[in-house]
């Protein structure tokens, strides 16, 4: 078995979700549960067959996120495996619907940070193993730090 590391390649600014899910209709199922989470979502979603035609399936509302969705799935190609590419969202406002799609088996991260996928291969297929999503820890939060946080939350809508 090969361990290979794939970049994720995407604007800084946009936020992805990786996962794994089981099924044909993932594309579909996940589509839909974007759309009613945030009606006017800019998002790309490909996913990875991993029996049958074994083809990478894509959707989107933004033709430039799919394509960027679809090349970031086809450098990965993991079976059964999903990424979704967004812009101008946060993953918290879709992240509880896309859990709740019956397909979706697993999230492997929620980020708009730099992403490596850590990727086996093997004579059966490839598999994400996990991920590595951003920076090491520099050290531990002060009081000042904590105003800043709960500041920034207030700021973008998240706590009053």
């Amino acid at each position: 078995m090969d361990l290979e590391r794939v970049k994720v390649e995407k604007e800084e600014e946009m936020n992805i979700i990786l996962g794994q899910s089981h099924f044909i209709k993932t594309v579909e199922d996940i589509y839909e549960a974007v759309i009613t989470s945030v009606p006017d979502v800019k998002f790309g979603i490909a996913f990875c067959e991993a029996s049958g035609d074994r083809l990478v399936r894509y959707d989107g509302t933004k033709e430039e996120l799919e394509e960027l969705a679809v090349k970031n799935m086809r450098d990965i190609n993991a079976g059964h495996s999903f990424i979704i590419i967004m812009e101008d969202v946060f993953p918290i406002n879709v992240m509880k619907a896309v859990k709740n799609v019956p397909e979706v088996c697993r999230i492997y991260c929620a980020t708009a940070n730099p992403v490596e996928v850590v990727v086996a291969d093997a004579e059966s297929g490839r598999g994400i193993m996990g991920v590595i999503d951003g920076d090491p820890t520099v050290g531990v939060e002060n009081q000042e730090d904590k105003e800043k946080r709960k500041e920034f939350l207030q700021t973008i809508g998240y706590k009053r």
